[in-house]
C-alpha cells in the first residue's frame, strides 16, 4: 500500500503515501466536474499517512474539539515528555505529567486508557490491515475517547483506505457545501449522494475538498 516513505518528526517513525493515489486521481478527475478543477490546483501533493497505529490515534485525541494551534502546541510537549511515545513512555509519564503539557483532563484520561489497551494488548492492532473497515471501527470506539470520527481518520491516515466517507467531519461537509453547493447548507443525505460518484476512492475526494478550504495548512487530522 505505500509508493514511498520518510522519516516523521515523531521519533523516526515513517510518514507513507497511499498506492492508490495517482490512480484515484486520474478517475476522480474522469467522472466528477468539480473533481477535475478542484485537484489540479495541488499538483503533487497527496496525503500523508502515519505508520503508527498508537502515535495516530493518540494524536487524534489531542486534536478533538481544538484548535490545530493549540492541537500542535499540545502535541509537541507531549512528544518532548514522551520522547519514543510508545503505550509504556506514556503510562510511565502518568496523568501529573501529561496533564503538564496543557491536555484536559478527560483527554489525559483517554490517552493513558488508550495506552494501557495498546499495552495490555486489548485491541487486535497487528490484525487492523486484514479486517475491513465497519469492523476496525466496532473495536476502535470501544476505547474511552475514540469517536467513530476519530476511527474513521485513522482509517484514512493510518491504514491508508481508500474509500472512507467521514460525514461527521464538519470541514468535509463545509468543503462540500464550498464547492458543490455555492455555500449553502448542506445534509448528510446531500454529502451521500455528492460522495457517490467518488467510490472507491471517496477517501481521496475527502482529502482534496479539505485542501480546498485552506490550500495553505496541512488538512491532516493528525497531522
Amino acid at each position: 500500500m505505500v509508493l514511498q516513505s520518510r522519516d516523521s518528526a515523531a521519533g523516526g517513525r515513517q510518514l507513507v503515501v497511499p498506492a492508490y493515489w495517482e490512480e484515484a486521481k486520474l478517475e476522480l478527475m474522469r467522472r466528477d466536474r468539480i473533481m477535475n478543477r478542484l485537484i489540479p490546483q495541488f499538483g503533487d501533493l497527496h496525503l500523508i499517512g502515519h505508520d503508527d497505529p498508537f502515535t495516530t490515534l493518540a494524536r487524534s485525541i489531542v486534536n478533538q474539539q481544538v484548535t490545530p494551534k493549540a492541537a500542535n502546541v499540545a502535541w509537541q510537549k507531549l512528544l518532548a515528555a514522551c520522547p519514543k511515545f510508545t503505550p509504556a513512555s506514556v503510562l510511565k509519564a502518568g496523568a501529573v505529567q501529561l496533564g503538564e503539557c496543557g491536555l484536559s483532563k478527560r483527554k489525559t484520561e483517554y490517552i493513558l486508557d488508550l495506552a494501557d489497551n495498546f499495552k495490555a494488548k486489548k485491541v487486535h492492532a497487528a490484525q487492523w490491515h486484514q479486517m475491513d473497515d465497519e469492523a476496525v471501527i466496532a473495536e476502535l470506539v470501544q476505547i474511552r475517547g475514540i469517536t467513530r470520527w476519530t476511527a474513521e481518520m485513522f482509517l484514512i491516515f493510518n491504514l491508508l483506505r481508500p474509500n472512507v466517507l467521514p460525514l461527521d467531519d464538519p470541514r468535509l461537509i463545509a468543503g462540500i457545501s464550498h464547492n458543490y453547493f455555492s455555500g449553502e447548507p448542506v445534509s448528510r443525505s446531500d454529502a451521500r449522494e455528492v460522495a457517490a460518484n467518488w467510490e472507491p476512492f471517496r477517501t481521496v475526494a475527502t482529502w482534496y475538498l479539505w485542501r480546498s478550504l485552506d490550500p495553505v495548512a496541512a488538512p491532516s487530522p493528525v497531522e
